[in-house]
């Protein structure tokens, strides 16, 4: 059987029912202690179908009840029926997901600096160094190797996990997770250059702010603002191995995907969506709503609501027809060579033909 989780006790259907604001159709009291996927779930799991396409393996499945869209409400199985069962999974796996978690209190080996203020029920790690007059809120966890500089402020029921950086003064909300190898608070990428073409550092005196229910991923980098703050806001998602630059502003429950580069004091607006590997270029200013398309290079402001994706970005239908037309080129190359011989045999022939004889006037 696949792996799935089981971590916690099981739990009534109709209780999941209730949970997910789902129309509950068969027994209520099917006990569910795990999640499995469509193919290989098994009796006491719970799997889910999103899409009409998958309703052959549905009447196949072997879980004990189905998370299903109104379109496949009479499926065999006991079902939980609502609009978005992709989402609705994602609510329901947290009921048996048992996060990783330490003992509570302080590693002796950790080294927590003079004027550090701890609140209750936190654990910290191994290894761990919290630099002095940091603050570290109630419940909030932190993994072994984690650096934590001078005067930084966590949140409560955050999680840190090992070898994560966050460098002086920053700030940190509440519920955040920080995955392994993240860097928060690097310095800014400031040069100026002198008369002589070196490179002067501009002190980057900044910090990062990061608001609530953010997820930071493994191996990002967020640097400190050249001044004032660099600032994700509340419900962002970061996918590993992304570059913040510095002053740069995420916009409420933006995503962003695998490499990302962002380049410094750019605005990006709330629900944002950037898939992987896109890059913006520095100032510029990305409005509510955009989706742009994987690879893509950002070199001027979108306005709100709009799809772009292509290097540099275009509109989306654009790019689409842009790329057609990218892999209709070696065919439209050869008709051209073909027209060009027809045109150069037709200048051939008329030039050897005999001319006509001139008209005569008769008066």
């Amino acid at each position: 059987m696949a792996h799935s989780f089981r971590a916690k006790p099981a739990v009534r259907l109709g209780e999941i029912a209730e949970l997910i604001g789902a129309t509950l159709k068969g027994d209520a009291d099917i006990l569910i202690d795990g999640i499995g996927p469509l193919e290989d779930a098994g009796p006491g799991q719970l799997s889910f179908v999103s899409n009409s396409r998958y309703a052959s393996l549905a009447a196949s499945c072997q879980a004990s009840a189905l998370i299903v869209p109104p379109a496949l409400e009479e499926v065999s199985l006991p079902c939980l029926v609502c609009e978005n069962p992709y989402s609705a999974l994602a609510r329901v796996a947290q009921l048996f997901a048992a996060p990783s978690t330490l003992p509570q209190g302080v590693h002796p080996s950790a080294l927590v600096g003079e004027d550090v203020n701890l609140g209750p029920d936190i654990a910290v790690g191994p290894l761990v160094q919290i630099g002095q007059g940091s603050s570290i809120g109630s419940g909030t966890v932190i993994f072994g190797g984690a650096y934590l500089g001078n005067n930084v402020t966590v949140g409560g029921n955050c999680t840190i996990y090992p070898n994560a950086s966050i460098l002086d003064d920053c700030v940190i909300g509440n519920r955040v997770v920080i995955h392994s190898g993240t860097v928060i608070g690097s310095d800014g990428f400031g040069y100026a250059q002198d008369e002589s073409g070196r490179h002067l550092k501009i002190p980057q005196t900044g910090i990062v702010q990061i608001d609530d229910d953010v997820e930071i991923g493994a191996n990002c980098t967020i640097d400190r603002a050249t001044f004032g703050r660099t600032w994700i806001q509340r419900g962002c998602k970061i996918d590993n191995l992304v570059q913040i630059g510095h002053n740069v502003v995420i916009g409420e429950h933006s995503i962003l995907i695998s490499q990302v580069g962002i380049s410094g004091s750019t605005t990006v607006g709330k629900h944002v969506i950037l898939a992987g590997q896109v890059g913006l270029v520095g100032h510029i200013n990305i409005g509510d709503g955009v989706r742009v398309g994987a690879k893509s290079g950002v070199s001027n402001s979108v306005k709100a609501g709009q799809d772009v994706s292509g290097i540099p970005a275009v509109p989306h239908k654009e790019w689409l027809r842009n790329s057609a037309g990218i892999r209709r080129l070696s065919k439209q190359r050869e008709e051209l060579r073909q027209l060009r011989m027809r045109i150069e045999r037709l200048e051939q022939q008329l030039s050897a033909a005999p001319s006509a004889p001139e008209s005569q006037e008769i008066f």
